[in-house]
């Protein structure tokens, strides 16, 4: 009889203990997972205004304006409008510097055989409704690489140095962890 009881104790022990264990291990991996949206709610619609070029180089601040109006469509749920008076938000900015460097060389003749193409800019963005800036000068850059032995130009890896800058932005536009 007594076994029978020690038995049963140890298998309760058992039971209740798997059942704290499993608690526990629930609420540690739960907490703090949300399928909410990382953009802000009371945004539905932005108007991309064309980036300032404040460099000598022209033609990216288009590409740069393009690449941004095609992302925010396509990954966020924000629609791109093309009015700024129907809009509930209006991003913008500028462009401050666009910048060329080597980053390889021929060891023979000097020449480049790789460059990177870096633009900066600052972003703002705006909830029209609210007047509350979401975003307030803040300067992102990004870059590209180019090489003119693969027949590749500045205008390639500009645009691609565009896209990525584009990236970099769509991401700023998500709330903050």
């Amino acid at each position: 009889m007594e076994k029978e009881s020690r038995k049963t104790r140890k298998i309760a022990f058992i039971i209740f203990f798997g059942s704290v264990v499993t608690a526990f291990a629930a609420l540690c991996g739960c907490a703090g997972y949300s399928n909410e949206s990382l953009f802000p709610k009371e945004v539905g619609s932005v108007y991309v205004e064309m980036f300032d070029n404040r460099t000598f180089w022209r033609g990216v601040e288009y590409e740069l304006t393009d690449a941004l109006a095609k992302r925010i469509e396509a990954e966020t749920p924000y629609k791109i409008i093309s009015s700024r008076d129907r809009a509930d938000s209006v991003i913008s900015g500028q462009i401050v510097s666009i910048n060329q460097f080597w980053v390889s060389t021929e060891r023979e003749t000097g020449r480049a055989l790789e460059k990177d193409v870096e633009i900066q800019a600052t972003v703002n963005w705006k909830n029209l409704k609210t007047g509350e800036l979401l975003i307030s000068n803040q300067t992102v850059s990004a870059s590209a690489s180019y090489s003119d032995w693969q027949k590749q130009d500045f205008l390639y890896a500009s645009n691609l140095a565009a896209n990525n800058l584009a990236r970099k932005i769509v991401e700023l536009m998500e709330k903050g962890w």
